[in-house]
């Protein structure tokens, strides 16, 4: 890396990587290629990363393994899962990746060993573990399923399959990432005393716990800013099943191995004749993590409320259901999709917050409709009720 590629690279901090790709030509003496990759890299960090943000001289890896690194929020959650299960001792990272996640947990171990194929990222890895404050990590350029059957025992193996098939398309399912952790399981266990995966958000994760045949004794369902992030699984020898719904650090924490709870919906809900009396009653949205994990019979027998719909996964209580897992509102008014009563519910409202649960229209389809604009102090929810009305509520925010 030449000085003239790092003057280009300090004077676009902030410039449009797409932009400077167009004026290559401009500059033959920048490695362009690099300096565009760390331009994007730094602004990728500043919100993705901000610790890591904040460190000079860190290099940053292709456009496609910033994409797919973990954000800092989930990975300092990884970390504290991995210092509880087994933290002091030896962590062995057989997908290192940019390094990420393997440099928030390698913090809580004794000895930390970090495994990449890839030539380039290890080159990587070397350079800026050092500047993480991890300069006796240990980086090894191997393939991680070839590295497991001929490493020595450790307290903790940490995998990350990739999620892009040969074509470089997203895949979901665990067979079909890289290394087939499901395939991998009985080595995985043989050499962890502990084993944490990390998969798919978009991953049932009944289906994620059945593949790994058993084995699975924590499923994690992480969510940021409301957007579920990551599908992780603590894998060990014996024990029951517990779930954990985190949504920004809060946990909501349930059995997995007892039989579902049906939710009342199911056999009765809120029909029309019911909508004059929700005015006034508390509403509740799950958070991300919850409605990954489906439990909504479990959230009407532990907090008390009872669910609108079958499909609506929003919930009512006359008090309020202190603990929620989730946003609280208070129902201001209730109206069918009649004209008339749409008219009255909405009087004096120009614009809101506009959300569909299991509705026929989307939500812009909905706010053409209602001619309502974004934003304000009001909440309105679309859905069906246990009837197959369609309703619409009006609603403050609890704060």
């Amino acid at each position: 890396m030449n000085q003239e590629t790092l003057d280009f690279i300090e004077a676009n901090a902030g410039a449009d990587v797409r932009r400077l790709a167009l004026q290559a030509g401009r500059h033959p003496g920048v490695d362009m290629a690099f300096a565009l990759d760390q331009i994007a890299g730094r602004q990728a960090a500043r919100r993705k990363l901000p610790s890591w943000a904040a460190v000079d001289g860190l290099v940053y890896p292709p456009r496609l393994s910033m994409e797919q690194c973990s954000g800092e929020a989930a990975a300092r959650y990884k970390a504290a899962v991995a210092r509880r299960l087994c933290g002091g001792g030896r962590l062995v990272d057989i997908t290192g990746g940019f390094g990420v996640d393997f440099a928030f947990m390698a913090r809580g171990f004794a000895r930390a060993t970090y495994v990449e194929r890839q030539e380039r990222l290890c080159a990587v890895a070397r350079h800026n573990l050092p500047l993480l404050g991890l300069p006796e990590a240990e980086v090894v350029c191997a393939d991680g399923a070839d590295y497991l059957g001929r490493m020595a025992p450790a307290d903790l193996i940490y995998a990350d399959p990739a999620r892009r098939d040969a074509a470089g398309g997203r895949t979901y399912a665990i067979a079909d990432c890289t290394p087939d952790v499901a395939a991998l399981r009985g080595a995985l266990l043989a050499k962890g005393r502990r084993v944490m995966v990390k998969l798919s958000p978009m991953l049932d994760w009944h289906k994620a716990v059945a593949d790994m045949g058993g084995a699975v004794r924590e499923v994690h369902m992480v969510s940021v800013g409301g957007e579920c992030k990551e599908l992780l699984l603590a894998m060990w020898s014996g024990g029951g099943l517990q779930v954990h719904c985190v949504n920004d650090g809060d946990d909501f924490c349930f059995d997995g191995g007892g039989a579902p709870l049906p939710c009342s919906a199911r056999g009765g809900g809120f029909g029309r004749a019911e909508l004059p009396g929700l005015v006034g009653m508390r509403l509740y949205e799950p958070n991300a993590s919850v409605m990954k994990a489906g439990c909504f019979g479990l959230l009407e027998r532990r907090f008390g409320v009872k669910a609108l719909g079958a499909g609506s996964h929003l919930f009512v209580s006359a008090g309020e259901a202190e603990g929620f897992p989730g946003r609280a509102f208070v129902v201001e008014r209730a109206s069918t999709m009649g004209k008339r009563e749409l008219r009255a519910a909405l009087q004096g409202i120009g614009k809101a917050n506009v959300a569909v649960r299991n509705f026929p229209l989307t939500v812009a389809e909905l706010r053409r409709r209602l001619k309502m604009g974004e934003g304000g102090g009001v909440y309105i929810f679309a859905t069906t009720l246990a009837d197959r009305a369609h309703a619409l509520l009006v609603c403050s925010k609890v704060s």
